[in-house]
């Protein structure tokens, strides 16, 4: 960490939360897209923003990640859960669930939507999750009074193969879309969406890699360490900064144009 970098904290009463980055290559040849949701504009976080799949991590994610291999470090395994069971919910794709088969997808969400707990599905199924797949690359914890405080740790997975068409979870959603890093970035710059700071941070740091195989490369290089953005005055005005050696190559953002939640 530079000398120039705040402690990085973990606020009081941050909520456990994780996304997930799904890659997928793209038929004309370029970049990798990416999975991509709009919330619903009636939410109290992020509304109308775009972001990627994920949520809040469940007491039931903490039992599936007891029961799937990750006892030793029930957070990092409750969030790869969560991570994988909030995309299902959120856009209808298993990801990590090699043994749900395509025809039963929809029937898995719907008893997840309807208050199923994950972990009695996996019981009945007799089945596991591949939480071993998913690549962690960060852990951010935001902390504007504005908004929620979500400590949302972040991982990227290659998409699965899937035939079925997905839709999003329309209380929480309303539209889903696959595109690449760089033409997310682009349709924010012209106004056509929004994003919330994490977001871009994130969308310009995958924007370096074509891919998801390079991406898991660069990812390695770097510690998944807590990214808690402070305000910093320059010259040149009020600026929403973050640490420089995780990997980022944006790390300050004017305050005044910052969209934080």
């Amino acid at each position: 960490m530079s000398d120039d970098t705040p402690p990085q904290t973990l606020p009081d009463g941050a909520i456990p939360a994780a996304t997930l980055v799904i890659m997928r290559p793209a038929a004309n040849g370029g970049a990798d897209e990416i999975l991509m949701v709009k919330r619903a504009t009636t939410m109290a976080f992020a509304a109308g923003a775009v972001v990627f799949p994920g949520g809040r991590v469940d007491p039931d994610d903490y039992e599936v990640a007891r029961r799937h291999g990750f006892s030793a470090d029930e957070a990092e395994g409750a969030a790869r859960v969560a991570a994988l069971r909030e995309t299902l919910e959120e856009t209808g794709l298993a990801v990590g669930w090699p043994g749900l088969a395509e025809p039963d997808v929809a029937e898995v969400r719907r008893a997840l939507l309807g208050g199923t707990f994950l972990s009695d599905i996996l019981a009945a199924r007799d089945e596991a999750l591949l939480l071993g797949t998913l690549v962690p690359f960060a852990r951010w914890c935001p902390n504007f009074k504005e908004a929620r405080t979500f400590d949302t740790r972040f991982y990227a997975v290659a998409a699965p193969a899937h035939r079925h068409e997905l839709t999003v979870e329309e209380a929480e959603h309303s539209h889903i879309f696959w595109s690449s890093a760089p033409d997310t970035l682009a349709l924010a710059d012209r106004g056509d969406v929004s994003v919330i700071f994490p977001t871009r941070r994130n969308l310009e740091r995958l924007a370096q890699q074509p891919d998801f195989a390079h991406f898991s490369s660069h990812a390695r290089q770097f510690p998944v360490e807590l990214v808690t953005p402070w305000i910093e005055e320059r010259d040149d005005g009020t600026h929403l900064c973050i640490p420089g050696h995780l990997g980022y190559p944006v790390t300050s953002e004017p305050f005044a144009r910052v969209r934080r939640g």
